[in-house]
């Protein structure tokens, strides 16, 4: 019979945040005999549900069943350097190949995180980036030091995210449910006419925290909207 630990299991890619979260609510809720869908579904949609339950197994906090193990329990109600230390066990033992072996989290580069999981796992592109984002999570909670290198550039992947995009980086006007108001620096023009005034509720409202691209942009955008409308000969 094949034990849990010879399977080599795939690394969370939940949100940490959604892991961080479940721990947590087990202090209020207590913790059930099982974790299962009939006790998560009612928080959790079907993926994260199996995701989270599947970094809970990955963990050592769940058994191969669901059921709650020791540590999981220990964690739940462990405070301050107790519950750091709980982490950092568990986080040593599932991810042993970052952090027993000769990769060093301190000195490594965000891309040589990338190459560790996909050394160890078969898993693509998008698949490893969130499983590094969990990890990176993980170790912020657990002590366990990370490199600038790599922290920075979570960072900058977090705040980026959307824009550079291997689909597409064209940058899209933001989008509001009230009406736009025109800035000051073009002022209302008198004697405008019910069409313009339309076409101005679908324009988008001018924010001055925009890039300056995206604010010449929009300028452009709305000079060709007044030349378009009635009463300047289109």
């Amino acid at each position: 019979m094949v034990s849990d630990k010879s399977q080599k299991h795939l690394p969370p890619y939940v949100a940490y945040k959604t892991f961080h979260t479940f721990i947590e609510g087990l202090k209020s809720s207590g913790i059930p005999a099982r974790i299962d869908r009939s006790y998560w579904g009612a928080h959790w949609s079907g993926s994260t549900g199996t995701q989270l339950v599947a970094a809970l197994r990955f963990l050592g906090l769940v058994d191969s069943s669901g059921v709650p193990t020791p540590r999981l329990k220990q964690l739940v109600f462990a405070q301050g350097t107790q519950r750091t230390e709980i982490l950092k066990q568990a986080s040593s033992e599932g991810f042993d190949f970052l952090i027993r072996g000769t990769f060093d989290c301190s000195t490594a580069t965000y891309g040589q995180l990338v190459e560790a999981f996909h050394n160890n796992f078969q898993v693509n592109n998008d698949v490893v980036r969130k499983c590094a984002k969990f990890f990176i999570g993980l170790a912020a909670e657990s002590g366990i030091p990370l490199s600038s290198f790599i922290t920075n550039r979570s960072k900058t992947i977090h705040t980026t995210s959307g824009t550079k995009s291997g689909k597409s980086s064209r940058k899209v006007l933001p989008r509001t449910n009230q009406n736009p108001q025109i800035p000051q620096e073009i002022g209302a023009i008198p004697g405008e006419s019910s069409y313009q005034q339309m076409l101005l509720t679908k324009f988008p409202t001018f924010n001055p925290a925009w890039p300056d691209d995206i604010q010449r942009k929009w300028f452009e955008a709305y000079a060709e909207l007044l030349k378009r409308s009635p009463g300047n000969g289109m």
